[in-house]
């Protein structure tokens, strides 16, 4: 009987990493100046820097696009990667508990951490070109704003020689 309870007992503790560290996160956004807009591509938003998104998958991937009037918006990609305290968890799992302890951290996401984490952004000012004063038109002279005057169609030009007659 004692075995059994043993044996129990060693199973439900199996999966170590996910019992101590969890299967979700709490995923930080710092810029620098503060006060940015943070939007993930999941859909959660913040409308002002420090931000802290709680409940995020440890395995999650998705991007967050961080903006501010005046500031150059930037997007930035988060993935995950094995944590060493993950991977820690996960093997004392696996001497204690065996192989079902380690099936079960590496299949819950519990050996994972968000990278980066947190997520600093050191915000670029927007340059907008500066632009030259365009100087007026020059005025035109006098002679030339006035339209020159057509010739009547039959007539010769005044210069022209007359023909001579026979």
């Amino acid at each position: 009987m004692l075995r059994i309870i043993l044996l129990a007992s060693m199973v439900a503790l199996a999966s170590c990493a996910t019992i101590t560290r969890g299967t979700k996160t709490a995923f930080v956004v710092e810029t620098m100046p503060s006060g940015a807009r943070v939007e993930l591509s999941s859909g959660q938003i913040c409308e002002a820097t420090p931000c802290t998104f709680a409940g995020i998958s440890r395995e999650a991937e998705f991007t967050a696009t961080v903006s501010r009037p005046g500031y150059r918006t930037t997007t930035h990609q988060v993935t995950h990667a094995t944590s060493s305290g993950g991977g820690a968890g996960m093997a004392g799992n696996v001497l204690v508990g065996g192989l079902i302890g380690g099936v079960i951290d590496a299949n819950s996401g519990a050996t994972q951490n968000l990278v980066p984490n947190p997520l600093v952004v050191h915000m670029e000012r927007e340059v907008t070109p500066v632009s030259a004063p365009v100087p007026a038109p020059a005025a035109a002279p006098e002679a030339a704003a006035q339209p020159l005057a057509a010739a009547p169609a039959d007539s010769a030009p005044a210069d022209a020689v007359p023909a001579a007659t026979a």
